[in-house]
């Protein structure tokens, strides 16, 4: 199973059977032991009452405060199982949900990779070749002694085009499976060549395929017009004759498809009084490695790119087009959101505590309602923008949220400490300035506890306390 498909390495998914059962047996464990202390303190606390409740009323008497102070411990006991409950279980549900957002993530950007995936169509620019005879010397060793040789070898050599005139057209379709981009290239060349030897009139033009196709058709080169043909099977060298001082015209044509990417190579090449022009009948299209245009013309149906170098022109990367592909952008901010997630519902909820009266109903239909909202914004996320999402689901959070409070006071705290606690870190976490809005929330928050608690500002009455 590739990594995409597991999704972030080391979290717990509960969609895996494995790790269901591990996490139940976990937690089976805990509660036997939490259960345990719980029923040995209380045990302890009976004995020691029992046994001190006739001859010694001091020792009574604390072990009666012992008592009463248990059965507040076990009062608030409820409410932190409660809310540990919640919290392991939203943990595990946000870390499960992490991961198929990650894997979703990650398989939509699978997707748009193997929209443009394949081998390049790479031209490279002919060469000129000839042969000539040059001398070398050697030595070697006859009857014994080392004899100096004075031979000469054949060398090839490379003359330079004088012009390079090219024009391509690009179409793209999708290969069979409808999934991966294709082009089919219409190639034409122009190529000018003058011969500046003194004392050499044999020469082989060289101008080899496309790298990279899958399908080339009608290959031809045409010197002057008549076509060449190669002397080997295979061998795209082809032999002509020019007198020193005379120039000379080859065209190149063929067409051909392959992947989507077409550039042109110069091979370390000097030319001269080349220009390039590539005609893309398709949307979007980007000029490839980073050789900007002379001039680009866009209309509804194409886009033309011409690359004009007058004097000489060579260059280590290629000219050439691709299939540009929409940015995917805001990758990572649902997931990292997700795994924050259960921080966040600890911190509303104990500002809920701080602010009004709480009862173990009221938390468990206050954690659900948080973990079935971050519920709703996965999936909406989806198909729609996050903050959009999160500023829907947050009005419905704020009418759910009124429903804590006994009375309007009430209520409204509970509104406060839900925009404070809930709202605004979610949404920090959604947008661009992360730490503006984070800050914002916890200012928000400290400012609401001090006017609740420290100046009497908001104070809310006995009715309610009332649940």
């Amino acid at each position: 199973m590739s990594s995409s498909t597991q999704g972030v390495p080391g979290l717990p998914d509960l969609t895996h059977p494995t790790e269901l059962i591990q996490f139940g047996t976990e937690v089976l464990k805990a509660s036997l032991l939490l259960v345990f202390l719980i029923v040995a303190l209380g045990v302890a606390i009976a004995l020691m009452s029992f046994a001190f409740r006739r001859h010694q009323p001091e020792p009574a008497m604390f072990i009666g405060e012992w008592a009463v102070r248990y059965s507040q411990l076990l009062r608030g006991l409820q409410h932190l199982t409660l809310v540990l409950v919640l919290l392991v279980v939203g943990f595990f549900l946000c870390s499960t949900l992490s991961n198929r957002y990650h894997h979703w993530e990650q398989t939509k950007v699978a997707q748009v990779v193997q929209s443009v995936a394949g081998d390049k169509l790479e031209q490279i620019a002919p060469q000129v070749r000839y042969v000539t005879q040059e001398p070398t010397t050697y030595t070697t060793q006859v009857n014994g002694k080392i004899v100096k040789v004075n031979d000469t070898q054949q060398v090839n050599r490379f003359l330079p085009l004088a012009g390079s005139q090219i024009q391509v057209k690009l179409d793209q379709n999708t290969d069979v499976r409808g999934r991966s981009a294709v082009y089919r290239v219409d190639y034409g060349a122009d190529y000018k060549f003058v011969n500046r030897l003194k004392n050499i009139n044999n020469f082989f033009f060289e101008a080899p395929p496309p790298n990279g196709y899958s399908l080339l058709s009608n290959y031809k080169i045409e010197r002057d017009r008549t076509r060449l043909e190669p002397t080997n099977p295979g061998d795209y060298g082809f032999p002509f004759r020019l007198q020193p001082g005379e120039e000379t015209t080859f065209r190149v044509t063929y067409q051909a498809q392959g992947g989507p990417r077409w550039v042109y190579s110069t091979a370390d090449q000097l030319l001269s009084n080349f220009r390039l022009t590539a005609i893309a009948n398709f949307a979007p299209v980007d000029f490839a490695s980073g050789i900007v245009p002379n001039e680009i013309k866009t209309d509804r149906r194409s886009t033309q790119f011409t690359w004009v170098f007058n004097d000489n022109v060579s260059v280590k990367n290629p000219f050439g087009v691709f299939t540009n592909t929409n940015p995917i952008q805001n990758t990572g901010i649902i997931p990292r959101l997700l795994l924050l997630a259960p921080a966040i519902f600890l911190w509303w909820i104990l500002l809920l505590y701080l602010s009004l009266p709480m009862s173990l109903k009221n938390v468990a239909i206050a954690g659900s309602i948080f973990f079935a909202c971050l519920l709703t914004l996965t999936y909406l996320a989806r198909f729609m923008n996050a903050e959009l999402a999160w500023t829907i689901i947050s009005l419905v959070l704020l009418i759910l949220t009124w429903g804590l409070g006994s009375t309007r006071s009430a209520s409204l705290a509970a509104i406060i400490c839900t925009i404070a606690g809930a709202i605004l870190p979610i949404l920090g976490l959604l947008v661009p300035f992360s730490g503006l809005t984070l800050s914002g929330a916890g200012l928000l928050s400290a400012v609401w506890l001090a006017v609740r608690h420290w100046y009497g500002w908001y104070g809310l009455q006995p009715e309610d306390f009332k649940k």
